[in-house]
């Protein structure tokens, strides 16, 4: 017995240590060192030089070789090792690779140091597994997801699992998740699984950041599953992120207003009848897909208060039944009945009667199923479209509508109707913009996708009459044999959306959703998805209390108001206190800029004046300089935002010659005559007032008149005759009131319409000596 058990003991021993050694060798040959072509110790920038020169050998768009695709992959993932130092370090101390970062076929984890001890954990048994059905047949790509699963989770759930190919974890789940998918998928739920390591855009972009992890998508929206992995836990995350009220639950007493109900919500009524009190998955699952084309109610054959209803209907209690109702509501228009049933047969049951025999349009989507447009000859599709009120008056002639095309069914013709007060572009388009205040017939065929349609109008109105039945019936016929018929075309309008919940329920949904989303952010602890909401919120707080505490420990006296500071005083160049300012300096308040007009910058501020802009010049001498700027700021200072006015003053004293040069080459208009015989009396040009429009060669002239405003001196004007005043202007009177009226004379320059005296060109500005 002892030399058996010492047998085994060395059976034992030799086969750990083949094992070990096999262990080593394929950690060897799969050693990123050896394909990368360098040593141990090399540099990052050596790794990097020779991961380039390989990959630009072994790229399968340039290399022909059957073996030139694996390669490269064996290239990538050794260079994604060895560039990372924590994965360099990892391997260099272990021989394992990243557990997100999969290298080779052969891979392995958790040999730590063979030659010191034979330590094994259970990461040592993380050998690769061979992908089944689940990692192949369900496999999720970014462009995939966003393209087909994201647009595809509006019409049913999907449990999409993240996994990764050395996740312990997630082999424990695998029994489970394959129940799971094995029950559900049949159902019609989508099934998707993420692989962490190679598809990091996706992954990020559901927040999963480790493996394993399920997740629930439904209506685009994200939702993961945090508790145990068991199938009736799975079962009854997906139940839970559907939208509630998907299937009512009918009795006796209110059958009746649910199937009465599809004239207000423009949709057909299905009723299951079923031996559970509950609503099968499968049925909501059905209601979830068509929700927006059928209303969905589940009567229990066991409740005592549907005897009635079992009873109306004959309803068999042996097997499931399913019940669809239109517009008559007495009887259903299909059944069927099927003790198992099937995700297929429902699709189609419903699929086949998604729409009432007469529906009312409310939105382009509908109105592009009812009347697609035409693509072959033998598909031709017409619209038979009433357009109707919604004013009792008009009940009569809706039903005598519904029943001619309960009558008339047949697969080229779609009968539908719309209320005139809720498509209005639709109905004046057809209608030639005249309201109709009876209802009109219209027969239509689309013809593109951009609104253009055939259509004819019926004569004679719609009123329900037999005579109207025949009628339409016979121009229906004539169409049939001439597609011809329709004469008229048209580009219509898209439709309103009269089923659109109004601004505030869509901000109360979408408000609803965000708070439950940061609930459950919350109570499983999803950090890395909540940072940025954290760092917002005490960013705020920061900056909160931040403030109080300044205004706490601020001295009383900041806190106290300022006097305002008095006016400042337009500047002038002569002012004892500022200099004039320049164009440059940037205009403050209370403050005019104004130029002078010199030899340097007359070319910039007349000649070549921008377009559309005007130069405003006061004309001075020395002794009146001071007092004219003063009033010459007072009066412009309201108009001095406007970008497109200049503000320039003149010398008189320093350019004698250029006001009687510029007013002897205007027009030979015979107000420019006597202005100038005028001038030329009394040579005075102090106070005069020039708009000059530079780019157009035109200018306004103000001349100085007399107001009488002056409180000194009020009865000067009353004590001169006309001519004496012109005469003795500059002699009776101050300076200061000469602009009196160049605020008026503003708001006219302004409006445009002041005389306009043109010019052949703009006269020199030559520096002659003061000769007075």
């Amino acid at each position: 017995v002892a030399s058996k058990e010492r047998l085994c003991e060395l059976l034992l021993a030799i086969f750990l240590l083949i094992l070990s050694v096999h262990l080593v060798n394929t950690a060897s040959d799969y050693d990123p060192y050896k394909i990368l072509g360098v040593s141990r110790s090399a540099s990052q920038a050596e790794i990097k030089r020779a991961y380039k020169s390989l990959a630009r050998e072994w790229h399968p768009d340039k290399n022909k070789d059957p073996k030139a695709e694996d390669m490269f992959i064996k290239i990538s993932k050794s260079y994604e090792i060895l560039s990372n130092e924590e994965r360099r370090s990892n391997f260099d101390r272990y021989g394992q690779m990243d557990d997100n970062q999969p290298f080779g076929q052969s891979q392995h984890q958790g040999f730590r140091s063979f030659h010191n001890s034979f330590y094994f954990d259970e990461s040592f048994f993380h050998f690769p597994r061979s992908r089944d059905f689940a990692d192949s047949k369900y496999l999720l790509h970014h462009a995939q997801f966003n393209s087909d699963v994201l647009p595809d989770s509006h019409r049913r759930p999907y449990l999409i699992k993240v996994t990764s190919e050395w996740c312990f974890a997630c082999i424990h789940i695998e029994p489970v998740w394959k129940e799971t998918v094995q029950e559900l998928e049949p159902l019609g739920v989508g099934i998707g699984v993420v692989d962490l390591g190679y598809e990091r855009r996706l992954v990020n972009q559901l927040g999963a950041h480790r493996a394993p992890s399920i997740i629930g998508l439904v209506n685009g929206r994200v939702t993961f599953f945090h508790q145990a992995v068991v199938r009736e836990h799975l079962r009854q995350f997906i139940e839970d992120l559907m939208p509630n009220k998907l299937v009512e639950k009918i009795t006796d007493n209110n059958y009746l207003s649910f199937l009465d109900s599809w004239h207000a919500e423009n949709k057909p009524s299905v009723l299951l009848f079923d031996q559970v009190p509950v609503v099968p998955l499968l049925y909501k699952l059905t209601a979830f897909a068509f929700r927006d084309y059928v209303r969905f109610g589940f009567v229990d054959q066991g409740d005592m208060h549907c005897t009635r209803l079992l009873r109306q209907f004959n309803i068999n209690t042996y097997a499931p039944t399913m019940l669809l109702f239109k517009e008559y509501t007495e009887k259903p228009v299909d059944i069927i009945q099927a003790r198992g049933m099937k995700r297929q047969i429902m699709d189609e049951f419903v699929s086949n009667n998604k729409f009432l025999q007469v529906p009312r349009l409310v939105n382009q989507q509908l109105f592009d199923e009812l009347c697609p447009v035409k693509q072959f000859h033998r598909r031709r599709k017409y619209c038979v479209l009433l357009i109707t009120g919604e004013d009792p008056a008009f009940v009569a002639g809706n039903k005598a509508f519904l029943d001619f095309a309960s009558a008339n069914r047949k697969d080229i013709l779609r009968f539908a109707y719309v209320y005139q007060s809720q498509q209005q572009p639709l109905c004046h388009v057809l209608l030639h913009n005249q309201a109709s205040l009876s209802p009109q017939v219209v027969i239509l065929e689309r013809r593109s996708q951009a609104g253009k349609v055939l259509y004819r109008s019926v004569s004679g109105g719609w009123n329900g009459s037999e005579e109207d039945k025949y009628r339409l019936h016979e121009q229906l016929e004539l169409l049939q044999k001439d597609p011809a018929y329709l004469s008229s075309d048209a580009t219509l309008p898209e439709l309103n959306n009269e089923m659109a919940p109004i601004f505030i329920i869509q901000w109360m949904n979408a408000a609803y959703d965000y708070i439950i989303q940061i609930y459950d952010d919350l109570l499983y602890s999803n950090w890395r998805e909540m940072m940025p909401i954290l760092s917002l919120i005490f960013s705020a707080l920061f900056i909160l209390f931040g403030t109080v505490i300044i205004q706490a420990f601020s001295e009383p006296g900041e806190n106290k108001p300022r006097k305002p500071k008095p006016r400042e005083q337009p500047q002038t160049e002569n002012d004892p206190t500022s200099r004039a300012s320049t164009s440059s300096r940037p205009p403050k308040k209370d403050f005019v800029e104004v130029t002078e007009l010199t030899d340097i910058t007359y070319i910039s501020n007349l000649v070549k004046l921008m377009p559309g802009h005007i130069n405003v010049v006061l004309v001075l001498a020395n002794v009146s300089k001071n007092a004219l700027l003063r009033k010459f700021a007072k009066e412009v200072f309201s108009f001095s935002g406007t970008q497109t006015l200049h503000f320039s003053f003149l010398n008189i004293d320093k350019h004698c010659n250029w006001m009687p040069s510029l007013l002897r080459s205007t027009s030979g208009v015979a107000e420019s005559k006597a202005q100038s015989d005028e001038d030329e009396e009394t040579s005075d040009y102090t106070g005069h007032v020039l708009a000059l429009n530079g780019h157009k060669k035109y200018f306004c002239l103000f001349r100085p008149v007399f107001t009488g405003d002056d409180p000194n001196d009020s009865s000067s004007e009353s004590s001169f005759s006309s001519d004496n005043r012109r005469k003795s202007r500059s002699r009776s009177r101050s300076i200061h009131h000469k602009l009196d009226r160049l605020g008026l004379w503003m708001e006219r320059l302004m409006e445009g319409t002041l005389p306009r005296l043109h010019v052949p060109a703009w006269p020199s500005l030559d520096e002659n000596p003061n000769t007075s």
